[in-house]
């Protein structure tokens, strides 16, 4: 019977290194194979070209890369670029490389498919298959910088966890992945370029401020009022909004981080002056800043984008007491690859 080998990803380098030792190799070899796993994001183990011969077979022998590998790449006419990302399992997920005039940002997912259940997304519809391993999300964060250098000029500039899945019910292999991406042995971007967005669990944005984590946090918010945001996203009759302030309250009392909050107004659900007026007490409670989501339909249902009006009545009570706004307008929309809103949502 044939053994399963493990994915050598998931040893840490002074793992490696007693790997190495202990089959009468040097374990400096360890150090060499690690650059190669994770700073040049070596496919296979051929790639490894200082590495020698034997000690390549001896890997192969015992170990596989699970890497990931761009089944299909999307250009859109304003530069955005959708990946459908293939695992080793066959299963597939997707990444998104959004450009601005000044930074390009990938949008990464944390699971295939999605534990939640908000009403208003596509991936919500599939059922949530497994979380990706660390590696999976790297690679994907890997395969897009190379992909903003070949299209853009210049490296990724930032990261956000707004593709499938919740990131934070796969939370430790979402961190691990973090770490790797802000290591000098990985990508060595700074963790004040990355956005974790989640749709509101209470306990884990507690554990990530307990943890001391330094990126930024998102929430997908939609609305302010318990009985409307469970319409939206009924998962979230769990998770109260009284909890969820006082989660969020917990974090910045912990981390000095403001928090963006992502809202999509719609037609006839929150687009009404006591949405506005929750949204504005809301926003009281902790510094924070407001991303209005332009929506993507997903079907003809009763998730409809609101008027600019709507739109407009936001902006001016939220710029009333002072809270920064900005309206995200769909990107990719020829190629349907919104940020997020790979799957209508930014969380």
């Amino acid at each position: 019977m044939q053994i399963e080998k493990k994915d050598i990803r998931a040893l840490s380098k002074d793992q490696l290194r007693d790997f190495f030792v202990a089959n009468n190799d040097k374990a400096f070899r360890g150090n060499q194979v690690y650059e190669w796993l994770w700073s040049k994001g070596a496919h296979s183990f051929e790639d490894m070209t200082n590495v020698a011969k034997t000690t390549r077979s001896m890997l192969e022998d015992n170990f596989v890369i699970n890497h990931i590998k761009v089944d299909t790449m999307q250009r859109s006419s304003d530069g955005t670029v959708k990946n459908a990302v293939r695992l080793h399992d066959g299963l597939v997920v997707e990444s998104v490389l959004i450009p601005t005039d000044t930074r390009t940002t990938a949008c990464v997912s944390s699971q295939v498919g999605c534990s939640l259940d908000c009403n208003f997304c596509a991936t919500s519809r599939l059922k949530r298959m497994r979380n990706l391993e660390p590696g999976e999300i790297y690679d994907q964060i890997l395969a897009i910088d190379k992909e903003s250098r070949l299209y853009h000029n210049h490296p990724l500039s930032n990261i956000v966890f707004m593709g499938m899945g919740e990131p934070l019910m796969n939370y430790n292999n979402v961190i691990k992945a973090i770490d790797m991406v802000t290591s000098s042995e990985g990508l060595g971007m700074s963790p004040k370029r990355i956005m974790v967005s989640t749709s509101g669990i209470p306990k884990m944005i507690k554990k990530m401020a307990d943890d001391d984590v330094k990126f930024k946090l998102a929430v997908s918010l939609h609305s302010a009022i318990d009985e409307i945001r469970a319409r939206i996203m009924p998962f979230s009759v769990n998770f109260p909004l009284k909890d969820l302030r006082e989660a969020l309250e917990y974090w910045y009392r912990k981390t000095k981080s403001k928090i963006s909050y992502e809202y999509v107004v719609w037609k006839g659900i929150n687009d009404d002056k006591a949405s506005i007026d929750a949204l504005v007490k809301f926003c009281k409670y902790v510094p924070c800043k407001v991303n209005l989501i332009e929506y993507n339909l997903i079907d003809d249902g009763e998730f409809q984008q609101a008027s600019e009006e709507s739109i407009m009545a936001y902006i001016k009570a939220l710029e009333n007491i002072g809270v920064v706004v900005k309206v995200r307008r769909s990107r990719g929309k020829d190629i349907d690859a919104a940020c997020g809103q790979l799957a209508n949502k930014e969380g």
